[in-house]
């Protein structure tokens, strides 16, 4: 199973170079992305995240939905008032069939390797929700998948960190070697959590309340987690080898079955150690950190969506503020890429960062130390 990420890693090679050879075609050479056209969208799965982000695509002028779906009529209903021209659909395939450029998946964790296979199979653009699934199945799925993609066509994944603007100033530092190496790795994500919906049929709890079920979230470490995972994983250029954790429900009794804090231990093949702990314990603790830090050998820089701190020997911390949500880089990145031609394939590196969640939480659950080729296996 190993071959599948040797062949992930020969793919995000060719990947570069069909971006590379992608943006210097004429715009108007690929359908959808006329440089004087809006780019027209389909949002599929209208929850909060869905209608929240297809809010901030909205601030593109560029950007158009153009169809709505959703298998309940009253998130159809909630999608509609913002998109008020916009068809409405209950089924995928059939917003698929349209003629929408472009597809934002922001269905269930679990159902995202299908969804993503069909809108790959339509040749639309995609701009999916993290993670790409919630098990190691669901994740080579999406990497085969990824491999018959248009290759005119962009394809990202809501991992924000890697458009944000400030973010991507810390890794240009980091990567430059001005610190020195990393030598060691944290990160954390301690607060709340999302919202419990009420009001519903018995018969739909899973689906209204999908992030607290763990068949079909995969758990706070990999639907929420897979966030400070992916930061690691590209600042440091690769993923951990191995990892051991503990995890319980120490406040969350009343809902699901996932748990509400843990903590990881992961090492990369050369050594490196990364510590990470999470929770969503709430308001009742008023304490929060959602950040990465990375100590080098000549210095020490923390990242967060907030911005970001580099510390240096004998000298004040230098903080840049970020003071907006992000997500606006990755979504407007996503617009321009699609209509200017200016494509990648970022399915094969979201993969990646979530298959190291998925080995987190295995590990957790097994009580046990995992390595990456076991959890290639599972």
């Amino acid at each position: 199973m190993e071959n599948h990420i040797s062949e992930r890693r020969s793919f995000l090679k060719t990947s570069t170079g069909v971006a590379a050879a992608a943006s210097i075609l004429r715009p108007e050479t690929v359908r959808g992305t006329q440089a004087n056209s809006a780019l027209t969208i389909g949002l599929v799965g209208c929850g909060g995240r869905g209608t929240y982000v297809s809010g901030l695509f909205a601030k593109n002028e560029y950007a158009k939905f153009t169809g709505i779906c959703d298998i309940y009529e009253d998130r159809l209903d909630v999608a509609q008032k913002q998109f008020s021209g916009a068809k409405r659909y209950k089924a995928i395939q059939e917003i698929l069939a349209s003629d929408i450029d472009a597809v934002y998946i922001a269905t269930p964790a679990v159902l995202h390797p299908e969804h993503f296979e069909l809108a790959v199979k339509a040749r639309k653009h995609i701009f999916m929700e993290k993670p790409v699934g919630v098990d190691a199945k669901g994740c080579l799925r999406v990497m085969r998948a990824a491999k018959q993609a248009d290759p005119a066509k962009r394809i990202s994944v809501d991992f924000q960190q890697r458009y944000g603007k400030d973010y991507r100033k810390a890794h240009e530092l980091v990567k430059s070697g001005a610190l020195g190496q990393i030598k060691m790795v944290r990160a954390a994500w301690l607060g709340g959590g999302p919202p419990v919906r009420k009001g519903h049929a018995a018969a739909e709890e899973k689906i209204r309340n999908w992030f607290f079920y763990r068949d079909m979230s995969g758990d706070i470490i990999i639907e929420q987690d897979c966030h400070n995972i992916d930061v690691v994983n590209w600042f440091v250029g690769n993923h951990p080898v191995k990892c051991s954790g503990y995890g319980s429900r120490q406040i969350r009794r009343d809902i699901g079955d996932i748990l509400d804090n843990l903590s990881v231990s992961f090492q990369f093949a050369d050594g490196l150690v990364f510590s990470y702990s999470a929770n969503q314990f709430g308001g009742p603790v008023g304490y929060s950190d959602v950040s990465e830090t990375f100590i080098c050998e000549n210095g020490t820089v923390t990242t967060s969506r907030r911005g970001f701190t580099v510390f240096r020997p004998g000298k004040a911390p230098e903080t840049t503020e970020t003071k907006y949500d992000i997500t606006l880089d990755a979504v407007n990145e996503f617009v321009d890429g699609a209509r200017t031609g200016k494509i990648e394939n970022f399915a094969p590196a979201a993969a990646e960062s979530t298959l190291t969640a998925v080995m987190a939480k295995d590990a957790i659950y097994g009580g046990r130390e995992l390595t990456w080729d076991r959890v290639l296996k599972s």
